[in-house]
């Protein structure tokens, strides 16, 4: 699978596969994941929507997907790739990262709207969007460095 795996989540069938009770598994991420306090330089981060985020980021979007709880696009721009998400609930968006995290990988949360991709990207788009980065699961002590 290699360094992507973690995006084989990003599906449309595996978002249909949440069982309902994970959103209640989430409400701990909840806290951590608040837009109000979620940005270290003053910028906080708003909902939006996908097309919304895709136009802060300067990013045309392809593989446009959407399902009952949450949108999906895929952008490729100079700063690099990545997968913007827009969400209808705080709910639903915490029940995607609980399921989402222990693939490991690299998060910028927002305002229900998660943006996946490498560190240095997301770093970038935060410059625009605000928000928090957070990281999945470890797998080991030997990727300290993370997935190349």
């Amino acid at each position: 699978m290699g360094s992507r795996h973690h995006l084989g989540l990003l599906r449309l069938g595996s978002w249909r596969t949440v069982p309902l009770c994970a959103a209640a598994l989430a409400m701990p991420l909840a806290a951590g994941c608040s837009a109000a306090s979620d940005a270290s330089d003053g910028k906080a981060a708003q909902p939006a929507s996908l097309a919304e985020l895709a136009q802060q980021t300067d990013c045309s979007l392809t593989g446009k997907r959407k399902v009952q709880d949450l949108e999906q696009g895929n952008c490729k721009t100079a700063r690099g790739r990545y997968v913007l998400l827009s969400f209808t609930s705080d709910n639903g968006m915490n029940a995607w990262l609980e399921e989402a995290k222990p693939w490991g990988g690299t998060y910028l949360v927002g305002a229900r709207w998660v943006a996946v991709s490498q560190q240095k990207t997301l770093e970038s788009l935060r410059e625009d969007l605000g928000g928090k980065i957070v990281q999945g699961d470890d797998h080991g002590p030997e990727h300290g460095s993370g997935h190349g």
